[in-house]
């Protein structure tokens, strides 16, 4: 219904209709992955400039042991390769690592030490060198060692193996690199970690990142599948190393990431809200029951005898709905039109937003009393409902999130989703599996004479008013409570009034229309990595990191990898 906002992280990788190699499918495939390590405490506090000078220097140590790791897994794939041009590039990268490993010396002298020929591997960085040599030597599970193998087509796999498992750590800090770039502004020459940042955004690194990558596609080319999975395999192992090493580095520091270990929590406890259709979900849901409803809706050949309920047939359902559609999307926009100031408003103001979605509001009620009144929710059965919401496609790591943060049990939280759904029964069989009976669910109901529909609605939660009064109940209801820290997540105008009351309001999905009214009325977006790094860059010690209610300001995420790394870690 609307166009998207900007995409809070730009390197955001998405595939194309030309054909890929292997290496960017997998890069897009485990991208959650660079999400997480850029969310790490190490990385943030790097990124924000206030890194302790020992942590750095520690860091800068281990690193050295992952290059010279590198150095000579790069000498066993040269020796494997058995295409000359492939050869010469694994010669290339192999001098490319060297001169980093000349980098990272200037880097302890230039800190004052000589830490990086004292400093023996952490676990973390063992973890790797280890993997990396053992799959460069063919020693993976499944591989087979170069002198063991009978062809030199077998030794040009173990190649491709140890590619695979070097490639994600050169894409990743080519990520990183860009990502903090971003964050320097242009006359920015005080940030004392700016030579790494901008070593790894530099072009001659993101070239040896490309480089590798084409290397990889070149020496999988001939791969089975069988063994290309052998690949995907290393390829992930080597992101989630990649985020063990980041959580290993020592910090001396308080950092806001994760949010869970904010001192505040120690005293009080969370409140998580959330919305449900495009939120959590991939499709709204009352296209969910619309189609349902045309589905099971008797053909117009079968006589009202054979169905012994009077509906719709298919086809007059499906022609109501369409118009139900258009006529609310047309008046949709147009009351977003009518609701905004005619100028920009420079400083957010709270009730002034109220008082205009009270007309927003009004709209929301009067299309569902069309909805009502049209009969294309009257005969839905309960359990083709259920089923319905069972086979929901929900956004991807919603529900991972969900589990780990309720199972916590260091942390008193409690969930709740506010929704316009139409149907509870749909948004629980969808949500409530496994560890998730706990979430409080918040929406309207569908009336049923025993488990047939009748077409009318509970209502409960129909606007932006509602949804903001049902925030507030909640909150009231924990007043005898410790004090709360609130979260919200949403991704409409619908949400607005929820984002803007919680401490911290995280906007998912695309709306322009969220975007156009929350910009008229002086509200601030912010992609949230850049918010948490000035977050960090602010703190001194005593104060508090700032997360506070009608502040104005909203984070963007591009997915719940974002959300599930700021809030709870790896």
């Amino acid at each position: 219904m609307a166009a998207a906002l900007p995409k809070p992280l730009t390197s955001l990788p998405s595939m194309s209709s030309v054909e890929v190699g292997v290496a960017r499918k997998f890069w897009i495939k485990f991208y959650r992955e660079a999400v997480f390590s850029m969310y790490t405490p190490f990385a943030v506090s790097l990124a924000a400039g206030n890194l302790d000078i020992g942590s750095f220097r520690a860091y800068v140590a281990q690193d050295a042991w992952f290059l010279k790791a590198f150095a000579q897994a790069y000498s066993l794939a040269e020796e494997c390769a058995d295409d000359d041009e492939a050869k010469i590039s694994i010669t290339e990268l192999r001098r490319d690592v060297m001169e980093e490993l000349k980098m990272h010396h200037a880097f302890a002298q230039e800190w004052g030490s000589e830490i990086t020929k004292e400093s023996t591997p952490n676990s973390a960085t063992v973890k790797y060198t280890d993997f990396l040599l053992a799959t460069a030597s063919g020693k993976v599970e499944g591989v087979k060692g170069p002198g063991n193998l009978a062809t030199p087509f077998e030794k040009t796999k173990v190649a491709a193996y140890t590619l695979g498992a070097m490639t994600p750590c050169m894409r990743l800090y080519a990520f990183l690199g860009e990502e903090f770039q971003k964050l320097l502004n242009n006359d920015e020459c005080s940030h004392p970690y700016k030579k790494w940042i901008d070593n790894y955004s530099n072009e001659s690194f993101q070239a040896a990142a490309r480089k590798t990558e084409e290397v990889l596609d070149k020496l999988s080319a001939p791969l089975t599948g069988e063994e290309l999975d052998v690949i995907e395999k290393l390829y992930h192992q080597a992101m989630k190393l990649e985020i063990e090493f980041f959580l290993a580095q020592p910090l001396a520091q308080p950092t806001c990431v994760p949010l869970i270990k904010d001192p505040r929590l120690a005293d009080s406890h969370l409140l998580f809200f959330s919305d449900f259709d495009l939120t959590c979900t991939i499709v709204d849901s009352s296209a969910i029951l619309a189609e349902i409803a045309i589905l099971t809706a008797p053909k117009s050949d079968q006589s009202e005898a054979q169905n012994q309920l009077l509906r719709m047939s298919s086809a007059e359902l499906r022609k109501t709905w369409d118009v139900l559609s258009k006529q609310y999307t047309e008046e949709f926009e147009k009351c977003i039109e009518s609701i905004l100031p005619l100028e920009k408003v420079d400083e957010f103001n709270y009730e002034n937003l109220i008082k205009a979605f009270i007309e927003l509001s009004d709209f929301e009620k009067r299309a569902n009393s069309r909805v009502i009144e049209s009969g294309v929710l009257k005969g839905l059965n309960i359990e083709d409902i259920k089923r319905a919401g069972q086979k929901m496609i929900l956004q991807d790591g919603c529900i991972s999130f969900f589990q780990k943060l309720l199972k916590n049990e260091n942390l008193a939280v409690k969930v709740h989703v506010l929704s316009y759904c139409w149907s509870g029964d749909l948004i629980r069989s969808a949500l409530l599996s496994g560890d998730l009976q706990v979430l409080n669910i918040h929406t309207n109901e569908l009336t049923f004479d025993e488990l047939i529909s009748t077409g009318e609605i509970v209502k409960k939660i129909q606007s932006p008013l509602d949804k903001a009064q049902a925030f507030d109940d909640i909150l009231k209801a924990c007043e005898n409570d410790k004090k709360a820290i609130t979260i919200y997540v949403g991704d409409s105008v619908g949400d607005l009034l929820c984002l803007l009351k919680a401490d911290i309001g995280i906007v998912v999905g695309s709306s322009s229309s969220l975007r156009k009214v929350g910009s008229q009325f002086g509200i601030s977006f912010v992609p949230l990595f850049p918010g948490v790094v000035k977050k960090q860059k602010d703190y001194h010690e005593g104060s508090s990191w700032g997360w506070k209610g009608l502040s104005g300001t909203l984070y963007l995420v591009s997915s719940w990898a974002e959300i599930h790394a700021f809030m709870l870690g790896w």
